[in-house]
């Protein structure tokens, strides 16, 4: 199955565990698909805590916006165009340090959603 979205077909909403955080989830598992591909709009000041995922690897793409990751045990300065690989079990995290929303396009596999 081909999946294809127009820009103004993406619709984001709450994410389901971080308050300040819009989720669109563009490919799930539910889908039939090996991975998990979503966009997540971060609001000014707020912060997606140090955690880990026991299966999945994230792969995230800085579409807009700046911030901060948690990678390798620091927090490191991430910008418009930066792209992280976390591992599955890696302990990673992501704030907001701008008054910008920050937009990351987060692919993880397997799928979480």
């Amino acid at each position: 199955m081909t999946i294809f979205y127009k820009n103004e077909q993406i619709a984001f909403g709450p994410h389901p565990r971080f308050e300040g955080v819009r989720i669109a989830k563009l490919v799930t598992k539910d889908q039939g698909q090996a991975i998990g591909v979503s966009m997540l709009e971060i609001g000014a000041g707020v912060e997606i805590p140090v955690h880990t995922h026991e299966q999945e690897l994230d792969s995230i793409l800085v579409m807009s916006g700046r911030g901060q990751a948690f990678i390798d045990g620091v927090w490191r300065e991430i910008n418009e165009g930066d792209y992280l690989l976390i591992p599955a079990t890696i302990e990673h995290g992501v704030r907001n340090t701008s008054q910008q929303v920050l937009k990351l396009f987060i692919v993880h596999s397997p799928a979480i959603f």
